[in-house]
């Protein structure tokens, strides 16, 4: 909820006329669904702010598995951008569009001309990066000491709040938890022995969501 105040804050200051010159000096891309938006060990140029869409943002392992850091959507900035940004660093992870995506890429002299003349337009961006930045320890604290079955109750649960059949297989399921596909299948048969759940190619079925809630607990 504070998170979408703030990213509401910003998009309807970029709209005001003092900030006339950060739109007009900025670039509106499109951006094709599972396009990179940005990959490690790119430069930095640009604040992303999404106008409509989803880009995920996510690290690798050598091994090649994927832990999702967080997801930018609609009225949304990157927070691993501002970082970058502040630091003069490279991406560390990677940025990939889940659907065709709107966005505006502001060059960094204009971010750092906003950053510098407006106390409002720099309020919320450290407000908003403070509350990334919340939500990426709290990530790392559950993938550090989280019992994969709650995590994934928990998930489970945020995923059928309108359904009851999730569309979804283990392997986006262990990316989304950062965990292997081989743990995820492991738990989800336990699920379904208990009748919590019932497994289809593809999809999962939701029976008994009182049980989720009691595990997530």
């Amino acid at each position: 909820m504070v998170e979408s105040l703030i990213n509401n804050s910003l998009t309807e200051l970029l709209k005001q006329k003092s900030f006339e010159y950060i739109s007009s000096q900025s670039q509106t891309v499109t951006v094709p669904a599972n396009s990179s938006v940005f990959r490690q060990g790119d430069a930095c140029k640009n604040y992303l702010l999404v106008i409509e869409g989803s880009v995920k943002v996510f690290s690798r392992a050598e091994n090649g598995r994927e832990v999702i850091l967080y997801r930018v959507q609609d009225g949304q900035s990157c927070t691993l951008t501002t970082a970058c940004l502040f630091a003069d660093n490279p991406y560390p992870a990677e940025g990939l569009t889940e659907i065709d995506t709107i966005a505006l890429m502001i060059p960094l002299p204009i971010f750092n001309r906003a950053l510098a003349e407006s106390e409002e337009f720099r309020k919320i961006i450290f407000d908003q990066y403070a509350q990334r930045l919340s939500d990426v320890i709290n990530l790392v604290e559950n993938l550090s000491f989280g019992h994969i079955n709650i995590r994934l109750a928990r998930l489970l649960l945020q995923l059928s709040k309108s359904t009851d059949i999730i569309e979804t297989t283990h392997h986006i399921l262990a990316t989304e938890l950062g965990s292997a596909r081989e743990v995820i299948s492991r738990q989800l048969k336990q699920f379904e022995k208990k009748q919590i759940i019932s497994l289809q190619r593809g999809s999962i079925t939701v029976i008994n969501k009182q049980a989720l809630l009691k595990i997530a607990d």
